[in-house]
C-alpha cells in the first residue's frame, strides 16, 4: 500500500508539471523512477495515462479522470493522517489522573483550563490509589513519590513534604510524643491503603517506617483527613500542602519534626511515549507552569 501511495503521489506531480524531469526534481528522484512509477500505474490500472514524445507528455482523458480521482483520495488521506484538530487544535478529550490530596489545588486551575479551552473536555480521576494508566486510558497524571513505571515521560514539578501534626486542643489532653515509639500512646486519624486494607504507613527520617496501630479515625479522603485531626481526634501524617493553611492559622501543631522524611517528588507524568496531540501538550506545559511556581 505504502508503495502505491508513493506512484500515485509521483503521478500527481507529473500530471502537475506536465513534465518528469521537472517533477524528478521536485521529488528529488531520478527522472528514470518517474516513468517507472507511470508505467507500473499504467500496469495497475490497465489503461495509458500519458500521451508521450520526447518533448512532452499530456494526460489522455483516462489520465484526467484518474488524475482528479488521485487528488480526491491523497487530500482525504492527508486529513485522516493529519493530527485530529478543530480550529487551532484544540478540541477533544483529555484523561487527567491525580491525588485526592490535590483536589483543592488542581480544581481551580481545571477550571480555568477549561474555561479558556471550551473544545476541550476534562475527566479527572482523583485517587490516592496508583492509576491502572493503560485500562483506564490516561493521558496525564500527577504522583507524588517515586514513579514505578520507568517508562513514563515525566517532569518534576515541586516536593511534597510529609508532616507529623495534631491539633493543641488534642496535644494539651494527652501531651506531646517524645519519640516515635510513643505514636503508640497516641491516638491516630489516618487515610485507608485500598491496595492492602490496613491504614497507610507513615514515613519518617532515615527509612524509618511506622504502621498506626492506635487508629481512631480511618478515611479514605485527604481533606477528610485533615478535618478529623483538625478536630482534635489524634495525631495524623500529612501533606504539607493541605496541614500549612491549619498551621498558619493555629489550628494545628507540627509533631517530631527532627524525623520528617526526605520530601517526596510531585511528578507531572505521560504514560505513554511517542506523538503527543496539541490538547494534551497544552494542558501538559499548562500544568508544568501552573504547579512549578
Amino acid at each position: 500500500m505504502r508503495d502505491k501511495l508513493a506512484l500515485l503521489r509521483i503521478f500527481c506531480t507529473a500530471a502537475e508539471l506536465q513534465h518528469f524531469k521537472d517533477s524528478a526534481t521536485k521529488l528529488a528522484i531520478s527522472p528514470q523512477a518517474v516513468t517507472r512509477a507511470v508505467q507500473q500505474l499504467e500496469q495497475l490500472t490497465g489503461e495509458l495515462l500519458f500521451h508521450r514524445n520526447t518533448r512532452q507528455i499530456q494526460l489522455t482523458q483516462f489520465g484526467q479522470r484518474f488524475y482528479h480521482d488521485c487528488q480526491q483520495q491523497l487530500a482525504q488521506l492527508e486529513q485522516l493522517l493529519s493530527p485530529h484538530q478543530q480550529g487551532s487544535g484544540l478540541t477533544g478529550e483529555i484523561r487527567l489522573t491525580a491525588p485526592a490530596a490535590m483536589r483543592s489545588i488542581l480544581g481551580p486551575l481545571l477550571i480555568t483550563f477549561a474555561s479558556l479551552h471550551p473544545h476541550i473536555r476534562l475527566d479527572l480521576r482523583l485517587s490516592d490509589q496508583h492509576s491502572a494508566v493503560v485500562d483506564e486510558q490516561i493521558d496525564l497524571g500527577i504522583r507524588a513519590g517515586a514513579l514505578r513505571d520507568q517508562s513514563f515521560v515525566a517532569v518534576p514539578l515541586s516536593k511534597v513534604a510529609l508532616w507529623l501534626v495534631a491539633s493543641p486542643n488534642y496535644l494539651e489532653q494527652h501531651g506531646q510524643p517524645a519519640s516515635l515509639e510513643a505514636l503508640n500512646e497516641h491516638q491516630q486519624v489516618s487515610m485507608l491503603d485500598h491496595a492492602t486494607g490496613k491504614p497507610w504507613i507513615w514515613f519518617f527520617k532515615d527509612g524509618i517506617t511506622y504502621q498506626p496501630r492506635q487508629v481512631r479515625f480511618l478515611v479514605n479522603d485527604a481533606e477528610q483527613e485533615l478535618a478529623a485531626v483538625t478536630a482534635g481526634l489524634g495525631v495524623a501524617q500529612v501533606a504539607d500542602f493541605l496541614a500549612l493553611p491549619t498551621l498558619q492559622r493555629g489550628e494545628l501543631q507540627r509533631i517530631l519534626p527532627q524525623y520528617d522524611p526526605t520530601p517526596w517528588p510531585l511528578s507531572l507524568y505521560r504514560p505513554q511515549r511517542g506523538p503527543v496531540s496539541p490538547r494534551v501538550r497544552l494542558l501538559f506545559d499548562y500544568l508544568r507552569e501552573q504547579l512549578s511556581k
